[in-house]
């Protein structure tokens, strides 16, 4: 079993920044592939990044691009969400979650099979 705690969230005024960490225990961290999603109030639950098990690959939505970067420590058993730029739009519960990894972080961006209980981040216009 994994255990998956996110930090960091918080409220921020547009055009700022916050940084959201994910601690990740329970088994060898460096087999997961790690992603981040987020859910608006009334809306579905949706993709923002994912990073393959050795960090080489990353991916994001369109709408996070350039903004955001995910990134992981497989030493400390963390994976995090550099946030900047954020819009109002951005305003969120995001989660964190992991998938055994395939190489290349494709899984954990559709169905990944853990989750945390996710973290709130509201942004003011």
């Amino acid at each position: 079993q994994v255990q998956l705690v996110e930090s960091g969230g918080g409220l921020v005024q547009a055009g700022g920044s916050l940084r959201l960490s994910c601690a990740v225990s329970g088994r060898t961290f460096s087999i997961y592939d790690m992603g981040w999603f987020r859910q608006a109030p009334g809306k579905e639950r949706e993709f923002v990044a994912c990073i393959n098990w050795s960090g080489g690959r990353t991916y994001y939505t369109d709408v996070v691009k350039g903004r955001f970067t995910i990134s992981r420590d497989n030493a400390n058993n963390a994976v995090y969400l550099q946030m900047n730029s954020l819009k109002p739009e951005d305003t969120a519960v995001y989660y964190c979650a992991a998938e055994p990894s395939d190489g290349q972080a494709m899984r954990v961006k559709v169905n990944p099979r853990y989750w945390g209980q996710g973290t709130q981040v509201t942004v003011s216009s």
